[in-house]
């Protein structure tokens, strides 16, 4: 999950990248389709987290790292960054932005 934490996620994200890493853990534990195995038993077993709340503690920590630099930094000036022009119609997306103020809020 390399540069996770600058991911744009949305919910269906999350759950693919979270089966691939099931689907990865399961053949490391060679469990195969007769034998079942709860999710979370499987995330006890490998002493694993799921994937929203490794994104999540990933770009918090990313996000305090850019905080701390300087005001000219080229990162933390990404994080403000506005860009200019008009947006196509319809419901926007998710920026970073966005996702870092819901998080903040609940």
């Amino acid at each position: 999950m390399y540069g996770a934490e600058t991911w744009r996620t949305t919910t269906t994200t999350i759950k693919k990248v979270q089966v691939f890493i099931n689907s990865c853990l399961r053949k490391i534990l060679n469990i195969h389709w007769p034998d079942t195995i709860s999710n979370s038993l499987l995330w006890e077993r490998t002493n694993q987290l799921p994937a929203e709340e490794k994104i999540r503690k990933r770009r918090w920590k990313w996000i305090g790292h850019t905080l701390r630099k300087s005001s000219n930094c080229m990162t933390r000036q990404a994080l403000n960054w506005n860009p200019e022009g008009k947006r196509k119609r319809g419901r926007s997306k998710n920026t970073l932005r966005r996702i870092i103020e819901a998080e903040k809020k609940g």
